[in-house]
């Protein structure tokens, strides 16, 4: 029999750091889907120079190559050693072809499934940043095993002994996030959205007309007010009002105050423990669903 997991700790957040409004009539849904898209938005590596020191990326899943869409490497996080795992889109048109525009190859999520089992072994935490469109939907992506690599993914970061803490800082989008974001803890900015299709494509399939997005974008609850509410996160990361875009360093300031908390609530659980809470978390989704329904 396992034993219980201990209560997250209870700390009060900065003054700067106020509750993020829900959305309303002058906020919807479709608002944060363009914030979360805003060609200015941080990225992971803007928030790894910020947040992280003495950083090294580590490269190649061992197998095929190395996939620029996903950044993987150890670091130092308030002098606490931690791998980082993250997705990258890329800034202006060079950067971003040069990042598959943020979306995934197999050979990926091989490298930050490697990566998450060398965490594993020397015991440090896993902070995952999750920020991508989907995972790579093209032919050769396909012949090198794309959909088994996501879920081989899914299958090992459940059996990680380590704390695995998952944010979403911008597109979350269907299992080319999940694929990283199995975790003890997990998050989304503000200003993020996180769902099993994009609205566009959404609204092709229900409405025929993709034109329809930002009515797909409302209906699919895929904001972080709405999936807080539906239990399928921990947590929203306030934004300045304008956006993360607006001021970098604050947005940054905020994950920091986030993760030093996920951390500290996670800290002394054995392997079984870290399991287990990861286990039941997971388990337990699906149940708002059913309440709803009733």
């Amino acid at each position: 029999m396992s034993s219980p997991s201990p209560a997250p700790l209870k700390v009060p957040p900065p003054a700067s750091m106020a509750t993020p409004a829900p959305p309303t009539e002058t906020n919807p849904a479709w608002e944060r889907v363009l914030l979360a898209r805003h060609a200015k938005r941080p990225h992971s590596l803007d928030y790894i120079q910020r947040l992280f020191t003495d950083f090294v990326e580590l490269h190649g899943d061992r197998a095929f190559g190395d996939d620029h869409a996903i950044v993987a490497g150890m670091g130092w996080f308030d002098e606490q050693a931690v791998m980082i795992v993250a997705q990258q889109k890329g800034r202006d048109t060079k950067q971003r072809m040069f990042r598959n525009f943020g979306y995934p190859h197999p050979e990926g999520y091989r490298k930050a499934m490697r990566l998450m089992e060398l965490a594993h072994k020397f015991n440090r935490p896993i902070i995952a940043l999750m920020d991508t469109p989907g995972a790579w939907h093209g032919k050769e992506a396909e012949e090198r095993g794309q959909g088994r690599a996501i879920a081989n993914n899914l299958l090992e970061m459940s059996r990680l002994g380590v704390p695995v803490i998952c944010v979403v800082l911008g597109e979350g989008g269907s299992g080319g996030a999940l694929a990283i974001g199995v975790g003890n803890r997990v998050y989304m900015m503000e200003n993020s959205v996180y769902s099993v299709i994009s609205p566009e494509s959404c609204a092709a399939i229900i409405y025929r007309d993709s034109s329809r997005a930002p009515a797909a974008a409302a209906s699919l609850k895929m904001t972080a007010p709405d999936l807080l509410r539906l239990g399928l996160i921990d947590g929203i990361i306030p934004e300045p009002p304008e956006g993360a875009h607006a001021d970098p360093d604050g947005a940054a300031e905020a994950l920091r105050f986030t993760l030093k908390q996920a951390l500290a609530s996670l800290h002394g659980m054995t392997p079984k423990q870290l399991i287990d809470d990861r286990y039941k978390k997971f388990r337990a989704m699906g149940s708002a669903f059913v309440t709803e329904a009733v």
